[in-house]
């Protein structure tokens, strides 16, 4: 088996997005891999034309959403030793957009969180589902445990 030599890290920024991160790095370093991370933001609809504004104009929450996460991202990535042009903050669909960038930079192994879960969260898809079933590089979810 080849070592790998880039991982992504998908992060969500969780209570329990630190143990994940750290098996992420920890995988790095045993391969002597790139580490690089990335942060989705969920496209939020500002105005709605059938019910009107649902926040000010003047308001964008977008930025201010994006402002909060790219300070995430910052901290996260100086813990971990990621340089920034190794940083991704993406606004979409949260596999999609995961399983995008990993093949836009040529990574070979995605390592995320799943929380397992079953019945109808399940039938509606997560994240950690939507990138194992759509990536074209190795995928490991890291088992989360609901408190």
């Amino acid at each position: 088996m080849d070592n790998y030599q880039h991982v992504l890290l998908a992060a969500d920024f969780s209570e329990h997005g630190s143990v994940v991160a750290l098996k992420a790095q920890h995988l790095a370093k045993q391969h002597q891999a790139k580490l690089s991370i990335i942060h989705l933001l969920d496209n939020l609809p500002i105005t709605d034309t059938t019910y009107g504004p649902i926040i000010p104009f003047d308001m964008d929450l977008n930025d201010l959403l994006m402002t909060s996460a790219k300070k995430q991202l910052a901290e996260l990535g100086k813990t971990l030793g990621i340089p920034e042009q190794q940083q991704y903050l993406e606004i979409g669909s949260a596999a999609l957009e995961i399983v995008s960038t990993a093949e836009e930079h040529k990574v070979d192994l995605i390592v995320l969180g799943s929380h397992g879960r079953h019945g109808l969260a399940l039938l509606l898809g997560s994240t950690a589902n939507g990138v194992l079933h759509h990536a074209q590089c190795d995928v490991l979810a890291v088992r989360l445990q609901d408190n």
